[in-house]
């Protein structure tokens, strides 16, 4: 019965050509292949680095390369859907370039804080542009059925939602993150809370810490410990340590979901031995069953990122009602990331040991 759970979004009926905007790694690595199995056909490539452009261009095949957003907007219009991926830090350097209704999709997170956020919000409004957030973990195979089980009743009432990593990353792979202030929650855990929101609603607040390590060395943070404040019975907490050097035989990286009547085990398989990477999981357990392992159809790399464009030119086309990832949801995940850092940044309640 569990193979039954849908893990992908469905395919719009006739997509339009995309527009990628920016390509740097993450497109070469995940955008591209990920569209290319989805047959979702990429018309032009957007750099400011035009020779950067041209060859992601030569390797994949895309017809036209521009080397400005403006540019690319004249030539194709609303007739294509943009895909910004950019570093946060650009997103609104480039979206008044954008034609007003056009479909974008913009690589997370929104902006580098929530004030960012909100003058994205607000661009994409006055511009009526149909907007989504690019964040994949909530549309990957294992959190697309792990979602549905929670919705059938599978779980019951959520009485737990845990994430915990104890990996080695190798931090030393993201030089471009030393000068960022915050790191950890914003880059990393950012997708954990935005599909924790995905499955179990927005918290109402939430306890942090988040801390460098002397084993990542010019890194603002790499560990963090999260308490999310929902109404009882629901308990949700993530501990995250990127800095075990020890072995594979202790390291590990699960969510754990419970009611009561059945629970869920979730295996983020790309944390481990980064960038290659193991096989997600997704186990099951029914109130008075045995554990039952979830046939796969694909990861968080790649398969993942077929979900949020498919749904954009879905909902672009009118076969879809709602943004799944849309910048409204996006910006309460903005609204939590930044909460996170206010509370990290408050003392702890002392003892009174008189």
């Amino acid at each position: 019965m569990s193979a039954e759970l849908p893990q992908h979004w469905p395919a719009p009926a006739a997509p339009k050509p995309i527009v990628i905007i920016g390509t740097g790694g993450i497109v070469k690595d995940a955008h591209l292949p990920a569209y290319r199995m989805a047959d979702l056909p990429v018309a032009a490539a957007v750099d400011i680095d035009r020779s950067r452009a041209e060859a992601v261009a030569v390797e994949h095949g895309i017809a036209r390369v521009f080397d400005s957003a403006a540019a690319a907007a004249a030539a194709h219009g609303t007739g294509a859907v943009y895909d910004l991926a950019l570093p946060p830090g650009a997103i609104l350097d480039v979206l008044p370039a954008l034609p007003d209704g056009a479909a974008v999709l913009i690589q997370k997170p929104m902006g580098p804080d929530q004030s960012a956020a909100r003058r994205i919000r607000a661009l994409c409004r006055d511009k009526g542009l149909k907007a989504a957030m690019n964040f994949q973990l909530r549309f990957s195979p294992m959190m697309m059925a792990a979602r549905a089980a929670i919705e059938r009743g599978w779980i019951g009432d959520l009485l737990e939602v845990e994430v915990r990593l104890n990996i080695y990353t190798p931090w030393q792979l993201f030089p471009f993150l030393i000068p960022m202030e915050r790191v950890e929650i914003a880059v990393h855990s950012i997708h954990y809370l935005d599909t924790l929101r995905a499955l179990a609603g927005t918290p109402t607040g939430v306890f942090a810490r988040t801390l460098p390590d002397p084993r990542a060395p010019g890194f603002a943070q790499t560990r963090t410990s999260l308490i999310l404040d929902y109404p009882a019975p629901l308990r949700a907490l993530m501990t995250i340590n990127h800095n075990h050097p020890f072995g594979r035989k202790f390291q590990d990286a699960w969510w754990r979901i419970e009611g009561n009547e059945g629970a869920a085990m979730v295996k983020l398989g790309v944390c481990y031995d980064y960038p290659h990477g193991e096989a997600d999981e997704l186990w099951l357990c029914r109130k008075g069953g045995d554990w039952e392992q979830v046939p796969l159809r694909g990861g968080w790399f790649i398969e993942a990122f077929m979900g949020p464009m498919r749904n954009l030119q879905r909902f672009d086309a009118g076969e879809d009602d709602r943004l799944f990832s849309g910048v409204e949801d996006a910006y309460a995940t903005m609204a939590l990331i930044e909460a996170c850092f206010r509370a990290a940044a408050r003392p702890a309640e002392p003892l009174e040991l008189d």
